[in-house]
């Protein structure tokens, strides 16, 4: 974006966030107590997955392939953290090839528990019903579930959304924005995903995109490479992005430098104007500490009187946007739960928020569903998608 279309800009900490703010470091602790449950309640799940196996298919003696399981589990956790450090093809390969069974294992937890009551369902009614047709049954589904879930991760989807604000700038108005976020660049997705999500914005002609986070995966890579793609892409209004929690891992600070190269505009918690729009960016690690999140906004110098968006990762801590004046606030992070049944649980810990634009106060919250995933590189009942938004100077919002 051209120096000349930013006006009154405010840079809080824009040479090192982090240690400017006290954010925490790596949360050490946490990180052990969620291992440690993690591990155990995977390989038990794994454990169940084989014994049903076997039960229904009628084996007498454990077969020898299913070691293979909880070692493709174990695998999965190593890469988790090994990717922190290393970055090779052979770490890649056993990433995906472990992330695909952890899919895999979700949906064959389910079909062996529906196995087991259906069979007790069967006993009860003296039903002729063979138990290897109901293993195979179930998991054959499980199979099934599985590839649609692959197949429908990969499928990036255009959602168009209109959001109405009040005392929008005429030249914003009618306009359109590019939504994106959570696209998890590094062992699963490279820069293949950044040419193809670059260019379905490219073809969408948006005069602004805004990146609300969680950008890479926070895993360690060529990250230059992986954002290559970006660099070819102009829009009239500028590209602005904030960093997500997988950014915050450790130093952020790679990360930010890694997309300053590519050109894109890093608002590092400040706001600044673009035909009169006031645009905000606040890091995710600092919208945790609510004194903190509050006082950077108070630095902003908000005008309630004209429309403003708030770029932040996480659609949380709504109340302190809302109370500093923030007309729109663009989130990500929750996948919308990405893969069955979680997306149950998501909507438990964020709401209505958790997918889709609603009402919070005064302000109005979009949160995207994201383009990339974490982890199980599947999707069930949730969608890959870039959010085109749409903005018109009325009052009241379209939700979708």
């Amino acid at each position: 974006m051209p120096a000349s279309e930013i006006q009154n800009e405010t840079d809080f900490n824009a040479v090192n966030p982090r240690e400017d703010t006290g954010v925490s470091r790596f949360p050490w602790r946490r990180v052990v107590i969620f291992l440690t449950v993690f591990t155990t309640v995977t390989l038990s799940a794994n454990w169940l997955v084989c014994a049903t196996w076997n039960y229904f298919m009628g084996n007498e003696e454990v077969p020898a392939w299913q070691f293979v399981p909880p070692l493709l589990t174990m695998t999965f956790i190593a890469c988790v953290f090994l990717g922190r450090r290393y970055s090779n093809p052979g770490l890649r390969v056993a990433y995906r090839v472990a992330a695909v069974w952890m899919g895999v294992l979700n949906f064959s937890v389910f079909a062996s528990l529906g196995a087991w009551v259906v069979l007790g369902v069967v006993a009860v009614l003296w039903l002729p019903v063979e138990p290897k047709f109901i293993g195979a049954t179930f998991f054959g589904g499980a199979a099934l579930a599985s590839v649609y879930g692959f197949v429908n991760a990969s499928w990036l989807r255009i959602t168009r959304v209109t959001v109405k604000l009040q005392n929008l700038p005429a030249a914003w108005n009618g306009k359109n924005a590019a939504l994106v976020t959570d696209m998890h660049l590094g062992n699963v997705r490279g820069a293949g995903f950044t040419r193809k999500v670059v260019q379905k914005i490219r073809e969408l002609q948006p005069e602004a995109v805004f990146i609300s986070g969680d950008m890479f995966d926070g895993v360690e890579a060529d990250f230059d490479a992986l954002l290559e793609p970006w660099k070819s892409l102009s829009v009239s209004a500028g590209i602005y992005y904030v960093s997500g929690n997988h950014e915050e891992f450790e130093d952020r600070a790679k990360f930010l430098d890694a997309v300053n190269r590519a050109g894109i505009r890093v608002l590092n918690n400040e706001k600044i104007e673009s035909h009169g729009l006031q645009i905000v960016g606040i890091h995710d690690g600092e919208t945790h500490e609510p004194e903190l999140y509050k006082s950077l906004l108070q630095r902003a110098e908000l005008d309630p009187n004209r429309a403003s968006v708030l770029l932040a990762h996480q659609p949380k801590n709504l109340a302190i946007p809302a109370g500093e004046g923030v007309a729109l606030q663009l989130s990500g992070h929750t996948h919308s739960g990405q893969i069955w049944p979680w997306h149950w649980l998501a909507a438990r810990v964020h709401g209505k928020f958790v997918y889709g634009l609603h009402r919070f106060q005064e302000m109005q919250v979009l949160t995207s569903s994201g383009a990339g995933t974490w982890g199980i590189p599947m999707r069930a009942g949730t969608k890959s998608e870039i959010v085109l938004v749409r903005f018109e100077a009325e009052s009241i919002a379209q939700p979708y």
